[in-house]
């Protein structure tokens, strides 16, 4: 699979100023417990994490250790059960609903395992979703939609449906939504898990370039050491909790 180089990105929306110590994703003592009757869990203990604007950081750890709902719970989706955590500054328990979801549409991006493209729209219209929930005009969603896509080597898929893609291209259109907000913070879980190694490759060094080039900050769940050992931190969670430090790429 050939990629496009990255075409000039548009200008972030404005965010809360931030000093250079501050953290763009922040997690103090978060713990997550699941009850139900006699069933009381402990996936989460105590997990304290910092992401700074133009980091990449991987998370690794055993199936089953909690990456995923470290991630939920970082990207707003679930709520922790102690400790805080806080993006741009703010905490997300401290936001109602609707703010989440406007905090959640303007500073962060999602890329999954699974693309979750609609399959009735095309590509640039599935890019396009996030601008149109934040009520931006049809012509200037698509514009910067179109932008996303050229920035992954996909202008040409442009009007393609999802069943017209091939699986590396669905995930690169995946990594075209989760840019085209600008947000400040990438979340990803498992985006390369179904692909193939050199597919995997090309979708991850994307993700590895908007970090460099944009100053995004990017946390990526795998399990995967050759791409874990590509970030500039490789964190590993086990036992509820996480340690780590600097990756040992080639």
């Amino acid at each position: 699979m050939s990629e496009a180089p990255l075409q000039p990105s548009l200008d972030r929306p404005v965010s809360p100023p931030m000093t250079d110590t501050s953290a763009v994703i922040e997690a103090q003592g978060v713990g997550r417990r699941y009850t139900e009757g006699p069933l009381d869990v402990s996936v989460l203990e105590g997990v304290d994490l910092r992401v700074f604007a133009g980091q990449s950081l991987a998370l690794v750890g055993a199936s089953g250790s909690g990456k995923s709902t470290l991630l939920h719970v970082l990207g707003g989706l679930d709520e922790p059960s102690t400790g805080h955590v806080r993006l741009m500054g703010r905490e997300w328990r401290e936001m109602s609903v609707a703010e989440q979801g406007r905090w959640r549409n303007q500073h962060l991006g999602f890329v999954y395992q699974f693309h979750h493209l609609l399959p009735e729209f095309t590509a640039l219209d599935n890019v396009a979703m996030p601008l149109r929930i934040r009520r931006s005009s049809g012509q200037a969603a698509r514009q910067q939609a179109l932008q996303a896509l050229q920035a992954v080597g996909l202008a040409d898929r442009a009007q393609h449906r999802p069943a017209e893609l091939s699986g590396g291209e669905r995930q690169r259109v995946a990594v075209a939504r989760a840019m085209v907000t600008r947000p400040a913070c990438i979340l990803a879980d498992e985006p390369t898990g179904n692909l193939d190694r050199r597919t995997a490759d090309a979708v991850f060094e994307l993700l590895l370039r908007r970090t460099r080039e944009e100053g995004t900050a990017l946390l990526v769940v795998t399990h995967d050491e050759h791409l874990a050992k590509r970030c500039e931190l490789r964190l590993e969670l086990s036992g509820g909790r996480v340690r780590g430090g600097p990756a040992s790429g080639d």
